[in-house]
């Protein structure tokens, strides 16, 4: 599955659990969130100052 700005931080864990390495290293610690569940990768890196240019090329790569 190839990755994109509007991908839910859940779907990311669903199908690619191993990913969870990489939120963590970019200083996305609420993965685990209930919140986190329903927000959109964009809207996560917002909300903590991340590039999401800079996940989505690690994620898909």
């Amino acid at each position: 599955m190839k990755f994109d700005k509007d991908t839910k931080i859940s779907e990311i864990l669903e199908v690619a659990p191993e990913k969870a390495d990489i939120l963590l290293e970019v200083g996305m610690h609420c993965i685990t969130c209930p919140i986190s569940q329903m927000e959109t990768l964009e809207e996560a890196c917002g909300v903590h100052g991340i590039d999401v240019e800079e996940v989505l090329e690690k994620l898909n790569s």
